[in-house]
């Protein structure tokens, strides 16, 4: 079981109280995380160069794409080390935890390398133009190359550490990162170096930053060593096999899901390169302001699966049930207040980021339209966080898979095809309604399956429960944007 007060936040503190102890830190992270991502953007901006937003924003995908090695290992790892806890299975907890960071980073490094060897083509295939490619580069080699490793080893240990109570912690790395790469951003793009290196001094300024985090997070791995699983690893762990098939049943699919989204960005982003460098940038700039609330959102979700994990572990079903629900209607809630926002003040944001007034003006239209997604993309992840939570790696990989490659890249297509950009900007909305639908179906299939066990305990729920890993889990592959 958890330790001490652990394990009162766990078991027996109020719902409504568990959920925002362990949210509130994730959500304020989130927020700042959001903060420094809309920074880089904004700093960029003051520039005046569509070029050059239009560049970071192809960058971020590769960005993204090195935090779905993160979400593997950190959901994966995570959610096992949580669900042994509550079995009370404390040392199989530490050695998963120490392989999970271990494995990741070796993980990291090797993508770093990937991408430093295949960069153009990397770069041509998200669809960097002749106008767009040198400053991506300028970004890509700080950012990813020399930054993946930390960044990655972050996200990891971030989802560790707030998986065994340490929310606030957890928290405080990511937003200490955020907030110092905000100072550094202006020091480097506009003090340090030249004119026309403005997207280098960003990604210099996030590498700095995240390496200031890990750091952090290092010596808090060192704090709690004592009272909780864990520790910084001195050698590869050995683990059971059955272990390392959840981490990778769970955790898959949670990078499946990041993957995916960014494979959704790149298509997003080569057709609207194929309407101009103006849309793309405008659209860019309307996917980092919709992420308030989606931060938010996903800030809800982390705060949950942890409590919803672990009562779904000792077989305490109804207080799972109850964290599901409460989580959903504040996410919800949240959602309903930004569309209302975005839609009224959509000129006066996208000109925070740009002083370019075509830029703005396209950014208006599509901001308008695309936020009548938001309340239905909580739905969507909020429904591969609970799958995640209750070791449904099999679910958790059909929803992320449906979503993205079922519904939203082919409905891109059919909405460029037919109604032009604007078309592409809808798209959103029309894929997550009918993501929706399907996302529910399937948990009440899922809960069906849970419920008849509710009265047989903890061991009915399982720790290496394979109902809802199938043939992923058993393969070694199998999703939380």
């Amino acid at each position: 079981m958890a330790s001490g007060a652990k394990s009162e936040l766990f078991e027996t503190m109020p719902v409504p109280r568990a959920l925002v102890r362990m949210a509130i830190p994730t959500i304020i992270s989130q927020l700042i995380n959001l903060i420094y991502n809309m920074a880089d953007t904004w700093f960029i901006g003051r520039a005046g160069n569509p070029f050059m937003v239009a560049a970071s924003s192809l960058v971020l995908t590769v960005f993204l794409m090195a935090g779905a090695l993160g979400n593997l290992f950190g959901v994966g790892g995570g959610s096992l080390v949580v669900r042994l806890l509550g079995a009370g299975d404390r040392e199989e907890a530490r050695r998963t935890a120490s392989w999970t960071l271990t494995v990741s980073c070796i993980a990291a490094a090797v993508f770093s390398l990937l991408c430093l060897l295949l960069m153009d083509p990397l770069l041509r295939l998200l669809g960097a133009s002749d106008n767009t490619i040198g400053y991506a580069r300028q970004y890509l080699i700080f950012v990813v190359v020399i930054g993946g490793l930390a960044n990655v080893t972050n996200t990891t240990m971030s989802f560790l550490i707030r998986n065994v109570g340490y929310s606030r912690e957890a928290a405080f790395g990511l937003s200490m990162g955020g907030l110092l790469n905000i100072v550094l951003d202006p020091l480097f793009m506009f003090v340090l170096l030249p004119d026309g290196y403005q997207v280098m001094g960003a990604g210099i300024a996030t590498m700095l930053s995240n390496f200031a985090t890990l750091v952090y997070y290092l010596r808090i791995y060192r704090s709690i060593r004592k009272d909780s699983v864990l520790d910084i690893p001195r050698r590869i762990e050995k683990i059971r096999p059955e272990s390392r098939r959840n981490i990778f049943s769970i955790g898959v699919p949670a990078a499946l899901s990041v993957f995916l989204f960014d494979l959704t960005n790149i298509v997003i982003n080569r057709l609207s390169a194929s309407h101009g460098d103006l849309e793309l940038a405008a659209v860019g700039i309307v996917q980092k302001v919709e992420r308030l609330p989606l931060n938010i959102g996903i800030g809800i979700c982390l705060g949950m699966i942890p409590l919803i994990a672990y009562n779904y572990a000792s077989g305490n079903f109804s207080r799972m049930k109850e964290f599901f629900r409460a989580a959903r209607i504040a996410g919800l809630a949240v959602a309903a207040v930004s569309v209302l926002l975005y839609y009224v003040f959509a000129d006066r944001l996208i000109a925070l980021f740009i002083n370019n007034e075509a830029t703005v003006r396209l950014g208006t239209q599509f901001l308008r339209a695309r936020c009548f997604a938001t309340p239905f993309m909580f739905l969507s992840f909020n429904m591969v966080n609970f799958m995640q939570a209750v070791n449904r790696g099999r679910e958790s990989f059909w929803l992320a898979a449906i979503r993205q490659i079922g519904l939203n890249i082919p409905i891109l297509f059919i909405m460029n095809a037919a109604f032009g950009m604007m078309g592409i900007v809808w798209t959103q909305a029309v894929a997550d309604i009918l993501n929706v639908i399907i996302s529910y179906i399937i948990y009440g299939r899922v809960l069906r399956s849970i419920l008849p066990r509710e009265k047989e305990g903890p061991q009915s729920a399982g720790i290496h429960d394979t109902a809802g890993a199938g043939s992923t889990g058993r393969g070694g592959s199998s999703g939380s944007e």
